[in-house]
């Protein structure tokens, strides 16, 4: 292990045991039984093939270092392993195989508020968390005044917790496990909890903590805050690593392999209207010069496609064709259509392939639905509402640290700056 390594993960792999059944209540002589063969039965067991029909790898044949000054974003689908791994790392549970060798002190915020009492008072909560932990009592007695400031609870710090709201909880268990000086931090999904302002300032703190130049890995399904606090990230996929490098590479991967790959069929679509003359087949939203996908990125190049047929074409008819983009409260947001830009298109064959690009998709996080309308000689030819759906992953649009939320700040974003005189 070179000497700036602080974590070496050498083929880990954790296996868990599925659908055990359920033993019966063992009488006295089934105790004296098991005293009596429990030594040949380990024998047996530890040089037994393990059981693969009730069981399942969590974690198989993971590597890799990390080294000081590295934070390190764990991305990846629920069931990846990623919370497997923190665990195996911070000693909660041994490795089926492989090693993990650490260097230095590790502090692990896993499950904010293990350990609280609810009859005790927030006082003496701050206390025993922090011991938990791993703080001294003389560190967390120093830094008391500060984990209180930040939990904003210090009116209520004598009061025992199980009078707390769930948020005022919430804030005092992070304000205490965020308050760690370790040389190795480990973080698992914290910002998942608390409203949006409480988030931020989590957010910040971690932020904090990173610039200190302390080792972090950080767990989380918040792809602008993996963006922002890393420099690096490792992404899971059925307990191994599937890639490791460069933050945003890795997160534009597994962001390919989250969206789906289908274009919508319209050719059966039997709730449409207009005269037939041309009708739309297939409809898509693609990102950056890929395939179709139904996720995108809020900020993101993005492109949207159809397809059609008009087999009875004759001539070289005029076309309008509009997309319009709507919440699915069915508020209409924005319009993409050639009659506004003044872009002439006229129809010459009886198939096809239409799309538009903008350069910066303006919609915060959220799911949306595209209408489709085109006409050929000002006549209606085909009108689709509801055609496809296609889901926004937020975004830091801003470069500033905060991400617009659809719920506060409305579903879509502009870039905006502020002067004073």
């Amino acid at each position: 292990m070179e000497r700036n390594c602080v974590i070496e993960v050498d083929k880990i792999g954790k296996q868990y045991r599925i659908a055990a059944q359920q033993e019966r209540y063992k009488t006295l002589r089934d105790l004296i039984g098991n005293v009596v063969t429990g030594p040949y039965r380990a024998l047996r067991a530890r040089h037994a093939e393990p059981d693969e029909s009730n069981s399942f790898w969590a974690l198989s044949d993971v590597s890799f270092d990390v080294h000081r000054g590295d934070v390190i974003g764990v991305i990846g689908r629920n069931g990846a392993g990623k919370s497997t791994l923190l665990k195996v790392l911070s000693r909660i549970t041994e490795p089926t195989r492989g090693v993990a060798r650490v260097r230095g002190r590790m502090g692990s915020l896993l499950e904010v508020g293990t350990g609280f009492h609810p009859e005790l008072s927030g006082r003496d909560n701050v206390y025993l968390n922090g011991t938990i932990l791993g703080m001294r009592s003389g560190e967390v007695a120093r830094k008391f005044d500060e984990i209180v400031e930040f939990a904003d609870v210090a009116r209520f710090i004598d009061t025992p917790v199980k009078h707390y709201s769930s948020g005022m909880y919430l804030r005092l268990a992070f304000a205490v496990a965020a308050h760690l000086e370790p040389d190795i931090l480990v973080v698992d999904e914290v910002l998942a909890v608390g409203d949006v302002e409480f988030q931020q300032k989590c957010l910040g703190k971690m932020d904090a903590v990173a610039r200190t130049g302390r080792t972090v890995l950080f767990v989380s399904h918040n792809m602008p805050a993996v963006t922002h606090l890393c420099n690096r990230a490792i992404s899971l996929s059925a307990g191994t690593v599937v890639a490791d490098g460069p933050v945003q590479e890795v997160i534009t991967s597994y962001m390919s392999a989250a969206r789906g790959t289908q274009a919508t069929d319209l050719g059966e679509r039997g709730d449409r209207s207009g005269s037939g003359r041309m009708r739309f087949t297939k409809a898509w939203i693609g990102a950056e010069d890929q395939g179709p996908v139904n996720t995108v990125i809020s900020g993101d190049e993005v492109s949207f496609h159809v397809e059609y047929s008009a087999p009875q074409l004759s001539g070289q008819p005029t076309l309008l064709i509009s997309m319009s983009v709507r919440d699915l409260h069915g508020q209409l947001l924005f319009s993409m259509g050639n009659f506004l830009t003044g872009e002439h298109i006229e129809l010459t064959k009886t198939t096809g392939h239409l799309w538009t690009t903008l350069p910066e998709l303006p919609l915060n996080a959220g799911t949306y639905e595209v209408d489709l309308w085109a006409s050929l000689d000002s006549t209606a030819t085909d009108y689709i509402t509801g055609a496809y759906q296609f889901t926004v992953i937020e975004a830091d649009v801003f470069g500033s640290g905060k991400v617009p939320v659809s719920r506060k700040h409305g579903p879509l974003y502009v870039h905006h700056s502020w002067l004073k005189e």
